[in-house]
């Protein structure tokens, strides 16, 4: 008889993912603060607004990020219905936090960095604080959109959100009934877009859509695989159990295949299911409370087309 995963071992695989959403948020951090805040070339998003907070009134980026999320969590709560879990806050608190604690005044000021004059630079008559000069504005373009895109990856692999742009873009959904490519690109255009008027400056619409494409490939890969769309075939004793739990949980259809035993030669249920790739380590999870000996496949899925897919439907609980 299968096994469950008891309240010791779901505590300690919660503690590692709470530990690795620390760790994560030091490269979505570094990203920002070293490479990309500095030169006003966030992809977007939440920081994309905070940037134009640090530039007309000098609040902290990692402060303001913080800010305009609690509304956000709000709206979240009144017109969309969802809610989210005590990692999402925490999430978004630690991200927001690091990226104060890591740039480099405040390092300096921590005795961390010794010397600040190496990371002191100047454009366009103000001062900025960064790993790289000016001159070196491509390479923090694309060193920043790396980390970044690696910190969110592991947040990801870490069950955590940071909230921000999910939030509108949910919202859109709801009310406007559009894709959810085109819901983020419509927000994170928008930010963009405000960004480079308010700043007054042409090329930060050009570098916040080359970090925003880079930043996307590198959190798919750091997370569950680049394609969007994933196939998962699962083999376990308690199939009736694991697909009761994929339509409440992942609000996901299941697929029964009949298929063989090879070496005991008995009659078997195959579970197949199609899903996006953020919500594989959520089933993953879940088949392992229910069944830690079941059998997974993981494969790639080109696109999918039909019930649930063409539109991409965005759900922002976190299941535990």
């Amino acid at each position: 008889m299968s096994k469950k995963l008891s309240r010791t071992q779901r505590i300690q695989r919660d503690i590692r993912n709470y530990i690795g959403i620390i760790f994560a948020s030091l490269f979505f951090a570094a990203g920002y603060s070293w490479f990309l805040l500095p030169y006003h070339m966030a992809p977007g998003g939440v920081a994309g607004i905070s940037q134009i907070l640090h530039a007309f009134f000098g609040m902290p980026n990692g402060l303001s990020m913080m800010l305009i999320n609690i509304p956000l969590f709000i709206v979240s709560f009144v017109f969309i219905g969802k809610s989210f879990c005590s990692k999402s806050i925490y999430c978004m608190l630690i991200t927001s936090s690091m990226t104060d604690i890591l740039s480099f005044p405040t390092l300096h000021k921590l005795g961390i960095v010794a010397d600040l004059s190496h990371f002191t630079h100047f454009v366009d008559g103000r001062t900025v604080y960064a790993m790289l000069p000016p001159e070196d504005m491509f390479l923090s373009s694309v060193a920043g959109s790396v980390l970044l895109g690696l910190g969110l990856g592991l947040i990801f692999r870490f069950r955590g959100s940071t909230g921000g742009t999910d939030i509108p873009v949910a919202l859109i959904k709801q009310k406007a009934n559009i894709s959810i490519g085109t819901g983020y690109y419509l927000v994170e255009t928008g930010i963009i877009l405000a960004v480079t008027i308010l700043l007054k400056d042409p090329k930060l619409m050009i570098w916040g859509y080359i970090n925003l494409f880079v930043t996307t490939k590198i959190t798919d890969l750091a997370s569950e695989g680049m394609p969007y769309i994933k196939g998962v075939y699962i083999i376990s004793n308690e199939e009736s159990k694991i697909r009761d739990e994929i339509y409440d949980k992942l609000e996901r259809g299941v697929t029964f295949l009949n298929g063989q035993s090879g070496f005991h030669q008995r009659d078997i249920k195959v579970l197949f299911c199609v899903l996006n790739r953020r919500q594989v380590p959520l089933l993953t999870d879940l088949v392992k409370e229910i069944d830690p000996d079941a059998f997974m496949i993981l494969t790639d899925v080109n696109d999918v087309l039909g019930y649930g897919f063409k539109s991409r439907r965005l759900n922002l609980q976190d299941q535990s």
